[in-house]
């Protein structure tokens, strides 16, 4: 780096004048409208308050990346970010893996490492706490519960979750398929466990034998994947009251936004499942709400953490139904952080939509830390910085930042210390999370789980049919019953894609309900 020295004023009087490499940096971040400030250019070691780091409200709908090692700040810039966008009127979601995040709430406590950071970052701090909402998978732990209906959960999701190949996962489409046809409440794993029994039995065996059946080594598979899985206590996971993520759009009587904490820390050993969950909490996002377009503001900002679990051994249609997913619900006024710890983690077609970028400080000790160094340096525009140099050299609460402008093209590369947060920058206690959640309006709604009849209780009070004679007259009329014909797109849609786009079906049950499957195969009953 060069031109490191300061200019003095020409009159002898005020600050000196940044050097010339660092007003060409800051003056990309002098946007005019609303804007989070997020901290001060760093330019040859120097932190420079003068030089605001800044994002432009409306851009966080064009979704971003927050990477780094472990301990180099990445969840104090998420609630950095959290807070500033609640004060804004908008709200957040958080996914809080460690338990850090839950201070949001109350106000943060100085000290002489908080006054020296806004000292050197030129911020006003003080003591502030933000609305904030508790939740937790399936109530473990503290917070609201967050639960979803096998049904809405959707087979792709399903299946990822249960590690289950290609051909299980189109298998359980048809038990879906079948199951939203008949209007079998998909509701528990037991509803589910109900109905794939009952597609390989002698009765139920004909009800899809149209559109290839579900062979029995297929369903032995399902069957014992849905077995080992609540023996890990995941049933807690699925039933009703479904959380309706409407819920996480909403606005504190001040106008703040509220911001949604899905405490993880009771479930971080079941990775692939809290992940799997935040992407449907997203896909049911995507489903439910209208188009929007470009907005001032967005309507939620998504931060989901730990993203590389979502990604890893994930098919390639479900990469790609990922990829449509976030690049379509920008439009809905939704934007997406995923944090993670490097670029790499996230596939080349994620990355190139995620126009915000904050990485903290990456460790090169191995070769493959080394490789993973450059592959970094290479998804950032060109900058006068030695990235590979910098990205080793960051303390914590530093980081590399690029975002989109006021008019969408990125700004340039800025080494930034962060801002201190200005809520409590750690845990709550469990007591007063309990009451938090105890006091909420959404506790009245969800705390206590419901099991109303659903498939399993359908399929367990039928009647079985008589036994009739092979070829009598009452055999066809029976099977046209049983077996309507079946739409052949709506089959190839199915069997052969694999994505389940925009699968929709109008369904004669009691309820006269309609099943509409997006991208993942998710789906909510119509309200």
């Amino acid at each position: 780096m060069t031109d490191s020295a300061t200019t003095p004023p020409a009159d002898g009087s005020g600050p000196p004048q940044l050097p010339a490499p660092a007003r060409e940096i800051a003056a990309g971040y002098a946007f005019t409208g609303p804007a989070l400030d997020l901290g001060a250019l760093l330019w040859d070691g120097a932190c420079l308050p003068g030089a605001q780091v800044r994002v432009p409200l409306p851009m966080l709908n064009r979704h971003g990346l927050v990477a780094g090692a472990t301990g180099t700040g990445k969840t104090k810039t998420l609630q950095l970010i959290a807070e500033q966008l609640s004060a804004q009127g908008v709200p957040v979601f958080l996914a809080d893996v460690k338990g850090d995040l839950s201070g949001v709430a109350r106000p943060g406590q100085g000290g002489e490492r908080v006054s020296a950071r806004a000292a050197e970052t030129g911020q006003s701090w003080s003591a502030e706490g933000f609305p904030a909402e508790f939740l937790a998978l399936g109530g473990i732990g503290h917070g609201i519960p967050v639960r979803a209906t096998v049904t809405s959960f959707g087979p792709v999701l399903l299946s990822k979750v249960l590690g289950l190949n290609r051909t299980q996962e189109q298998s359980l489409g048809l038990v879906f398929h079948y199951a939203d046809t008949k209007g079998l409440e998909l509701v528990d794993l037991k509803d589910l466990r109900a109905v794939v029994a009952f597609l390989t039995s002698d009765e139920g065996k004909p009800e899809l034998k149209g559109i290839g059946g579900l062979s029995t080594a297929t369903a032995g598979v399902i069957l014992r994947s849905l077995t080992a899985f609540e023996a890990q206590g995941m049933a807690d996971f699925f039933g009703e009251p479904e959380f309706d993520t409407a819920d996480l759009l909403r606005l504190a009587p001040d106008g703040r936004g509220v911001v949604s904490v899905l405490e993880l820390p009771a479930v971080q050993d079941k990775p692939r499942l809290f992940s799997t969950f935040l992407m449907w909490l997203l896909a049911d996002l995507f489903h439910d709400l209208p188009e929007v377009g470009d907005v001032d503001r967005p309507k939620l900002v998504f931060f989901f953490d730990e993203a590389h679990l979502l990604f890893h051994d994930a098919s390639e249609a479900f990469l790609d139904a990922i990829t449509q997913t976030v690049r379509l619900i920008r439009s809905k006024g939704v934007g997406v952080f995923f944090v993670t710890q490097t670029p790499k983690d996230v596939p080349s077609d994620v990355l190139g939509q995620l126009g915000n970028r904050v990485q903290h400080a990456l460790r090169a000790f191995t070769p493959d830390d080394q490789k993973a160094l450059k592959a970094t340096v290479k998804t950032f525009p060109d900058s006068p910085y030695d990235l590979e140099e910098l990205l080793t050299g960051l303390g914590t609460g530093e980081a590399v930042i690029t975002v989109l402008s006021e008019n969408g093209a990125p700004t340039p590369v800025a080494a930034t210390r962060l801002r201190a947060p200005e809520s409590l920058m750690g845990p709550v206690d469990a007591g007063e999370l309990d009451r938090a959640v105890r006091d909420s309006p959404l506790h009245p709604r969800y705390a206590q789980a419901v099991d109303r009849e659903s498939a399993y209780e359908k399929l367990a009070a039928a009647p079985k049919p008589a036994a009739e004679p092979a070829g009598s007259a009452a055999e066809p009329a029976r099977k046209r019953e049983k077996a309507p014909a079946e739409d052949p797109s709506l089959v190839e849609q199915v069997v052969g894609s694999g994505m389940f786009r925009s699968l929709a079906r109008s369904i004669g049950s009691q309820l006269g309900r309609e099943i509409t499957r997006s991208l993942f195969g998710t789906a909510r009953r119509r309200r």
